[in-house]
């Protein structure tokens, strides 16, 4: 395996860097404590071209390829932008926006990709349900054709930007008998007759995204706003893995960057018996697991955004190893991070306490860190 970075993609990673460290981060500690989405953020990625980043210069985007954009991903986290707008910023582009890019009709594309990549609209992805987490086939949200709508009937859980959404990818199922083949998606506007969302849930982490129900009530959506082909919505799912297991995770790759930077400088200042913690080798321990973890990190997902790049077919091996190396050994480093911090690290006054928070969800979210060892484990059962 072998791949790097250009000049070109570094200096990009650098500007994106400064640019959140002065304009974005001062922002998403307040965000964080009242649990709001802030729109003067959302405003800023916007205005920096990172909600766009990998779709055409001709539709509002920037061409980026998929290195790119996980280097801007890692950039944020670096800087200490909160992973809720991150999450936000991921389920907006890369879940929502890139699955209409790629199976949109010319019309739909025009209407939509570039609302979406300027920031004025925000779009969400609708798969999840009370009932249906990792097994994604079992989704019960009806799709049934009516003259010229498509009646969806069903309830989303846990749906990402769902309270602030302008659109809506919509999973649905024409006949559950069907199971994965009865799947098929829809573009979903906030205004259409029977689409509502629920109040945002009040969450342990990623507290700045705005997270609720979708309830789609006899929800009327018309015909042209079918997305692709009916029965393909399950291969759809499919492929967001790849955007999933790279852009997605590279925010928590740089967020623990941060974490090692904010730890390092902190042990270096306090002070215990006459001496910096940092002269202690229980806390020099520490930082050597944190780094040592995030480099593991770093190069599984950067392999993953590599492989899509290089149009290599989905490597679910890869994938699940990168979602759990992210999520497992993400939340050790979070730990520890906040063990060095001691008493302050439980408390709001520092970071620290927001970056253990926000780990927790990448043992979660996107699929459980257990269905990535299924995975992984039933691969290996085929050598």
């Amino acid at each position: 395996m072998e791949f790097g970075f250009t000049e070109e993609q570094l200096m990009f990673r650098d500007s994106v860097y400064k640019y959140a460290k002065k304009e974005i981060t001062p922002l998403v500690e307040e965000a964080d404590l009242k649990a709001e989405f802030s729109t003067e953020v959302w405003r800023k990625l916007g205005e920096m071209g990172l909600l766009g980043l990998p779709f055409p210069e001709e539709l509002g985007g920037s061409g980026a390829d998929v290195v790119t954009c996980c280097l801007s991903g890692e950039a944020l986290g670096h800087a200490g932008v909160d992973q809720g707008h991150l999450l936000a910023l991921g389920a907006h582009t890369y879940l929502c926006m890139d699955t209409i890019y790629k199976h949109a009709t010319p019309a739909q594309l025009k209407k939509y990709i570039p609302k979406l990549a300027s920031g004025e609209w925000i779009g969400c992805m609708g798969l999840t349900e009370p009932g249906s987490g990792s097994d994604a086939a079992s989704i019960t949200t009806s799709a049934v054709k009516k003259g010229n709508k498509w009646i969806l009937n069903g309830t989303k859980t846990f749906i990402t930007n769902a309270p602030v959404c302008n659109v809506c990818v919509v999973y649905a199922t024409i006949d559950k008998k069907l199971k994965h083949n009865g799947i098929t998606a829809f573009i979903v506007e906030k205004d259409f007759p029977g689409f509502s969302t629920s109040a945002p849930f009040h969450k342990m982490g990623v507290r700045a995204s705005a997270t609720s129900e979708v309830i789609l009530d006899n929800c009327e959506v018309p015909e042209e706003n079918l997305l692709g082909e009916v029965g393909k919505g399950f291969e759809y799912t499919v492929e967001t893995l790849s955007w999933d297991r790279s852009a997605l995770l590279s925010p928590f790759v740089g967020g623990m960057q941060f974490a090692i930077e904010t730890c390092t400088k902190y042990s270096q200042e306090r002070e215990q018996f006459g001496k910096p913690i940092n002269s202690f080798q229980a806390i020099q321990h520490k930082l050597a697991d944190m780094k040592i973890i995030q480099e593991a990190a770093k190069m599984t997902v950067y392999r993953v955004a590599h492989d899509k790049d290089s149009g290599k077919p989905l490597n679910h091996m890869h994938t699940s190893i990168a979602k759990a190396i992210v999520g497992d050994w993400g939340m050790k480093a979070a730990s520890e991070a906040v063990q060095i911090f001691g008493g302050y690290g439980y408390i709001h006054e520092y970071p620290i306490e927001r970056f253990l928070r926000d780990a927790k969800l990448g043992q979660i979210g996107g699929g459980t860190s257990e269905m990535q060892r299924f995975i992984i484990s039933r691969i290996l059962s085929y050598f």
